[in-house]
């Protein structure tokens, strides 16, 4: 069904249950958003690479939403096993609030994907006020059920893990795509309810465009990293690299040590093997560190937008301060066109049969993820220390000293 038949079955729905035409425009926008996504995310064979980073970036809106921000790149680091290395003048109150950010999207990754027991019982309650919500349209029902919800009191995490369960059962999504609405939480949000369901259905709409842009834009970045590869290697029967971009494909941010774990092989021959994308440029090197650095495919658009290369000496240069030049200002030229949807004939020409191996080692990288927020200082109460700075990093050393397995794990600096 096309995303026009939708949206207008969508309206007709919106008018026949009495609705305002502010909400039944946001319901329109809706409706033909999603139904888009939804058909770029059926049959495709990235699939779950797909969904653990829109994941990820579901939790970071959330995050933001409940009031604890956090920088996606902190939160990929995080999961990739990586401590973060604090501003020295940071004060211990700014530096609990990065903490309790990392941790609180954490949380809420954790209640999406793997809840406990006791969670699970909170989120099918919230479920069964989803089901018994007013409304022929799904997406009027759903929106109707988690305002009852939140209106009530109920927590916001099982809320939104079963509004993604909701759209599923639904037949909005044929895959489990976390569409949240978490800019109708924000701080300000009018809570009257017409007003709020206006807010939720374009933060719907919002997602569901910026989801099939990562679609469109994590295919066409693997599919460029393979065929340079191929180009590149030929049809060698040993090479690793194919499978390399797969696990980078998987995983935002990959290192040395994560990916010859996932590759079965030594650390250093890893390391060779990123570089060498690097300066192929497939890749690119985002933490500028010496030791444990960090890559991820140079053609998705967060990592080509948000990073420099790393200072390194120039060769032939003396020392001193390099002499003064200036520099004329570019010309701001706009963010790039989107990017069109790969063809049948392009997806069927590659293999894919390593994803399935690098989502294992994702998998394997979340479970480590939890054993470290396990070890993250827990920001209780805030007074006067005296010696403050020297304190804090103390605190700090003694409360990550103990992280993780890996014997290379460093602090990881950001630009």
């Amino acid at each position: 069904m096309s995303g026009v038949v939708i949206r207008d079955a969508a309206v007709r729905q919106g008018e026949r249950q009495g609705e305002r035409p502010d909400v039944v425009a946001a319901l329109a926008r809706a409706a033909a958003a999603i139904a888009r996504l939804d058909h770029a995310l059926t049959g495709h064979p990235l699939l779950p690479a797909i969904l653990y980073r829109a994941r990820l970036d579901a939790v970071r809106r959330a995050a933001a939403a409940d009031g604890h921000a956090i920088d996606p790149w902190h939160l990929a680091a995080l999961l990739e096993g990586l401590r973060l290395r604090m501003d020295p003048y940071l004060t211990m109150l700014d530096r609990g609030a990065i903490f309790d950010a990392a941790r609180h999207a954490f949380d809420q990754y954790q209640w999406l994907v793997r809840p406990d027991f006791d969670e699970e019982g909170e989120i099918q309650a919230a479920e069964r006020l989803l089901a018994a919500a007013p409304g022929a349209a799904p997406l009027l029902a759903g929106a109707h059920g988690f305002y009852q919800w939140i209106d009530q009191g109920g927590d916001r995490r099982a809320g939104r893990t079963a509004l993604v369960r909701f759209w599923q059962r639904h037949g909005l999504l044929h895959a489990p795509f976390p569409l949240l609405g978490a800019a109708a939480l924000r701080a300000g949000t009018p809570w009257i309810r017409a007003a709020w369901l206006t807010v939720f259905l374009e933060s719907l709409a919002a997602e569901a465009a910026d989801g099939l842009q990562c679609v469109m834009t994590l295919e066409h970045a693997w599919f460029s990293a393979r065929t340079r590869v191929a180009a590149r290697d030929g049809r060698r029967s040993t090479s690793r690299a194919a499978r390399a971009i797969d696990v980078m494909a998987a995983a935002p941010l990959v290192s040395a040590t994560s990916l010859g774990r996932a590759l079965g092989m030594a650390p250093q021959n890893a390391g060779v093997l990123l570089e060498g994308f690097r300066g192929d440029g497939i890749a690119l090197e985002l933490s500028h560190r010496a030791r444990r650095r960090l890559y991820g495919l140079a053609d998705l658009a967060p990592l080509r937008d948000g990073v420099a290369p790393p200072r390194r000496p120039e060769p032939g240069r003396g020392r001193g301060r390099p002499p003064l030049v200036a520099i004329e200002d570019e010309v701001p030229t706009g963010p790039p066109p989107p990017l069109p949807p790969l063809t049948p004939l392009e997806r069927r020409s590659l293999d894919y049969s390593g994803l399935e191996a690098a989502m294992a080692f994702v998998d394997e990288a979340m479970r480590n993820a939890k054993r470290l927020f396990a070890t993250l200082p827990q920001q209780e109460s805030v007074g006067p220390v005296a010696d403050s700075d020297v304190a804090d990093d103390e605190g700090d050393r003694r409360a990550l000293d103990h992280n993780l397995d890996d014997p290379d794990t460093q602090d990881v600096a950001w630009p």
